[in-house]
């Protein structure tokens, strides 16, 4: 299959100018109101083809805002129709990155007096904070975390088995226990599951190269030994073969610099770069086909997925939402 520039449109799909826009959630019990979690530490919610917007909930006064730090993601529980539970991933004001729950108490807005702090990790550094919370087809709550900062993981965090920096954590929200679902990864910022249950993650790269991986349970991914295909720092390391490797490259040019992880449309893995504001489809099978879709001027901070499947574009610093069509 060729992908052509033709066959993709996208449009802002909602005429609200949000701060700092991380991620567009849909409420999975009233498919016409959306949440979009804002960097600085608010959730605001609206209805499908109005302009008033409400704040769902407030964690501005708990929430470190700046460079890489904030309110990262949030996501609904199966359950919520019952429980009311949703989950959100934040740094706080003492340099931890914190995994809450909280309750809503009218179905629409969050209590933050409810909140129940299921995990929290002291981050060395103020960058690389991964931030990503999705549950997956089997019920658990994935959360990814970045190495912990600085450059060049200089603690060797991602390699290390006894730290949740570099990994693929996987919840039970129940127990509130948790496991190391995968590791070895640098700053996988966003991921998301494809209609087989498996794992695609955008994994933000040193200088070289960012990476695509689709991640499997107990699999080490190879930052810091590897970046993309290329050795970065092999002390201590073993042989390249303990290592997985990406699905698919592309190289830090300084145009682009920050690689997106997105969502699958139409058969299409879609994904984007942050700082080049281009958009790819790629193609699985056999031999992996990669081709341009869009090249905006967005800063995309991530991609979001409704019920019904349709893709959305987040611009972080526009401040607007776009929605991906197909056009044939």
């Amino acid at each position: 299959m060729i992908l052509l520039l033709t066959e993709f449109t996208y449009y802002r799909a909602f005429n609200i100018r949000f701060e700092r826009p991380v991620l567009l959630l849909q409420s999975p019990i009233d498919k016409n109101r959306f949440y979009v979690i804002e960097q600085g530490g608010r959730i605001k919610t609206f209805l499908r083809n109005s302009e008033k917007i409400a704040v769902a909930l407030d964690l501005s006064d708990r929430v470190k805002y700046g460079g890489e730090m904030g309110l990262l993601s949030m996501a609904f529980d199966p359950d919520f129709e019952n429980n009311g539970y949703v989950y959100v991933y934040y740094y706080n004001k003492r340099d931890f990155t914190v995994l809450s729950r909280f309750k809503s108490y009218d179905g629409v807005r969050f209590s933050k007096n409810t909140e129940k702090v299921i995990f929290k990790v002291k981050q060395p550094f103020k960058n690389h904070n991964g931030g990503h919370l999705e549950f997956g087809p089997d019920g658990y709550l994935y959360l990814s975390l970045g190495d912990g900062g600085s450059a060049g993981d200089p603690l060797n965090n991602a390699q290390n088995p006894n730290s949740p920096l570099g990994k693929i954590l996987r919840f039970n929200v129940k127990t509130f226990s948790y496991e190391i679902f995968a590791y070895g990864l640098r700053n996988p910022w966003r991921f998301s599951f494809d209609s087989l249950g498996r794992m695609w993650v955008g994994d933000v790269g040193q200088n070289r190269w960012e990476e695509i991986n689709l991640v499997e349970k107990g699999k080490n991914y190879g930052w810091r030994c590897y970046e993309g295909f290329e050795e970065y720092n092999i002390k201590s390391c073993k042989s390249k073969k303990y290592y997985e490797v990406p699905i698919y490259t592309y190289r830090n040019d300084g145009k682009n610099c920050s690689v997106i992880g997105g969502y699958f449309y139409m058969g299409i893995y879609i994904f984007g770069d942050y700082c080049s504001g281009k958009v790819w489809g790629l193609k699985p099978g056999e031999k992996i086909e990669v081709n341009l879709l869009f090249d905006t001027d967005f800063n995309i901070s991530s991609f979001s997925r409704d019920i019904d499947g349709n893709i959305y574009i987040i611009d972080h610093n526009g401040g607007y939402i776009y929605r991906i069509k197909m056009i044939k």
